[in-house]
């Protein structure tokens, strides 16, 4: 007698009002908003503009949902095309059936044509998105819970999950719940991207590429537990031959790549205005313009007039400094007359004088 389980729902659809919101279909959708959220954040921390994600997105997304559907139903033919079978359900995605190695190729053919349009570079763009791809891989597999799929062998542990339907060769039972436990594994994954992304800074593609060796491992074990009709070679189920090529060519790029391309990019989205990057910050000068002059300029000028306006002490003692026109130069001044003729300086100068004349024009 099994004293808990995990209950799967009665049914795999949701209504909002007279709206039916398939399961399936609602965790893919929120697993992809969340990737979008996610790599737009790392995306503008790296220097590149806030929204190219997104613009990114709208062409990987729809390839990665081909790609995704193309590699389930060519891998399991036999569900759509064998006799008594309907070719029609193919298409119907939303009843599940959705493969990672295909959405993952084509959706990264759709993001290098996005790449291309903008002139950025597509393994700089792959590092930033790598965590949220993994997270909505995590979102992603509840949608097998809803359509009670993907489980594995019979088990009474506690967090087994109960089966009810029996369509599809399906038996009521509790079994391994290796949905939850490939989502979890995926949320572990994205920790360690962004954990060893900041510790090793990594670029070029390898924190991708370690995304990508991350979860291959975990599929591998996973895939190995499941009980769910599939093809085999040499005793191991086909998913479990891709995982480990793929696990393989991922670390031979990071091993190579951190041979020929050691750091990360410094730039990551050409014409990126400054305000987009996370160093904006620190590059704010000291004081803002004013008249166009800086705080410090205007400091300085403040400086200069104060010290221009102090009255000069030989001046103040020898000869009162009057208005008017300067000296000519090269005309001896009246303290040098002075000096020269022996004779005391007159005090002041008749108000009719040239000089005083000058001065009066001028006013």
């Amino acid at each position: 007698m099994e004293l808990a389980y995990i209950p799967s729902p009665s049914s795999g659809v949701l209504y909002l009002g007279p709206v039916p919101l398939r399961g399936y279909a609602f965790c893919i959708i929120i697993g992809v908003f969340v990737a979008v959220w996610l790599g737009n954040k790392r995306w503008i921390a790296r220097g590149g503009r806030a929204g190219t994600v997104a613009d990114i997105a709208v062409w990987a997304v729809p390839f990665g949902l081909v790609g995704g559907r193309l590699y389930h139903v060519i891998t399991d033919y036999q569900l759509y095309f064998s006799e008594g079978r309907d070719w029609v359900d193919a298409f119907k995605i939303w009843e599940g059936g959705l493969g990672i190695w295909g959405a993952i190729a084509l959706g990264a053919l759709g993001a290098w044509i996005g790449c291309r349009r903008r002139g950025i570079p597509l393994p700089a763009y792959a590092d930033a998105i790598a965590p949220g791809i993994a997270l909505a891989q995590a979102i992603g597999r509840w949608g097998n819970w809803f359509n009670q799929e993907l489980y594995g062998r019979a088990t009474d542990l506690p967090w087994a999950v109960e089966i009810t339907s029996s369509s599809d060769g399906r038996m009521p039972g509790t079994y391994h719940p290796t949905f939850l436990y490939e989502s979890l594994w995926c949320i572990g994954v994205a920790l360690l991207v962004i954990w060893a992304d900041r510790r090793f800074t990594l670029g070029h593609g390898r924190a991708f590429a370690l995304y990508v060796a991350g979860y291959c491992t975990g599929r591998f074990w996973i895939e190995y537990m499941r009980v769910d009709e599939a093809h085999h070679i040499l005793g191991l189920r086909l998913n479990n031959w891709t995982a480990l090529l793929v696990f393989l060519l991922a670390v031979l790029y990071i091993v190579l790549s951190a041979r020929k391309r050691p750091g990360r990019e410094a730039v990551v989205e050409p014409g990126a205005p400054d305000g987009d990057g996370a160093a904006a910050d620190g590059k704010k000068t000291a004081g803002d313009k004013t008249d166009g002059k800086t705080d410090g300029d205007a400091a300085s000028t403040a400086g200069a007039s104060d010290e221009d306006a102090k009255p000069d002490a030989a001046t103040d003692t020898d000869v009162p400094e009057k208005p008017g026109k300067p000296e000519k130069p090269g005309k001896p001044g009246k303290l040098e007359k002075a000096e020269k003729s022996g004779e005391p300086e007159a005090a002041e100068e008749p108000e009719g004088s040239k000089d005083g004349a000058g001065s009066a024009k001028q006013g």
